[in-house]
């Protein structure tokens, strides 16, 4: 199975020259100072499971690598007003364009369109583009382990260091913007990694990036090492109430859910369904 994770950072490392020389460094900071005030997306969360309800981050996702166009009729300011309604607690917009068909223009109107706080969902690996997820309105954004990792999966001292060294600086950048971060991991050497970080907020994601293979497993073997401050965040693999009552009997009680939501014609009433 060829590796989907490299070949989508290789884009990214070119998108983000390209971005640079439409919209400079320093223009890109200015334009991330001078964005609106940010929405707690560690609160919104914090609040429904402090409830007793599922903490679930909605995704807004068009389509995907793996599976193709997920939504034909595809309108992020209805799908958000839909999540609202439905009772998520925070949003989750794609902005890939080449892999995922998302843009910055589905987050900046998934935003307008309700109150909820968003996560710029894509592969951030320069401060660049933190610094865009802000101006372009971001409240969130997402940090995956596995994308600072040396390609072929080697783990060791150095490359740990090295992974650490990065997601740190990046992680503090976003503190300072006034955003919240979730880090994914998953595997136990990537968990140990994230666990060196500030953020409550600790994604287990059950599918492989470099296979897209998907399993719960991938959560639930990794719970018992993860201290009761952290928010543990599953994603990927929840397709059915049984799966929603599997990790909260395993006291996991925040969701990142997309596909399941985007191929049914009203993605808020799914959720309302799904988590019931």
């Amino acid at each position: 199975m060829s590796d989907i994770l490299q070949k989508i950072l290789a884009t990214k490392r070119e998108e983000i020259e390209i971005a640079e020389r439409s919209v400079s460094r320093e223009e890109i900071v200015e334009a991330a100072r001078d964005g609106s005030p940010t929405r707690d997306f560690v609160a919104a969360i914090r609040a429904k499971i402090a409830a007793g309800d599922a903490a679930v981050i909605a995704e807004v996702k068009k389509a995907s690598p793996s599976k193709g166009i997920l939504r034909e009729h595809f309108v992020p300011a209805e799908i958000a007003r839909s999540y609202e309604r439905g009772g998520a607690a925070c949003l989750s917009v794609l902005t890939d364009r080449q892999y995922f068909q998302g843009a910055t223009e589905y987050l900046q109107q998934a935003r307008e369109a309700c109150a909820l706080p968003v996560l710029r969902k894509d592969f951030i690996i320069d401060a660049y583009q933190v610094f865009e997820a802000r101006a372009m309105g971001a409240d969130c954004i997402l940090l995956i382990v596995a994308a600072f990792l040396p390609p072929d999966g080697c783990v060791n001292s150095s490359t740990t260091r090295a992974a650490l060294s990065q997601l740190l600086e990046l992680e503090q950048l976003a503190h300072d913007l006034g955003m919240a971060v979730l880090v994914e991991v998953h595997s136990a050497d990537e968990l140990d990694i994230a666990l060196q970080m500030s953020t409550p907020l600790l994604g287990i994601n059950n599918r492989n990036l470099r296979s897209f293979e998907v399993t719960l497993e991938t959560t639930l073997s990794q719970l018992g090492r993860i201290p009761p401050t952290r928010v543990v965040v599953t994603e990927s693999g929840i397709l059915a109430q049984a799966d929603v009552q599997r990790m909260r009997a395993s006291a996991v009680h925040a969701f990142l859910v997309g596909e399941a939501f985007m191929r049914a014609p009203d993605p808020g009433a799914q959720l309302a369904s799904l988590f019931a």
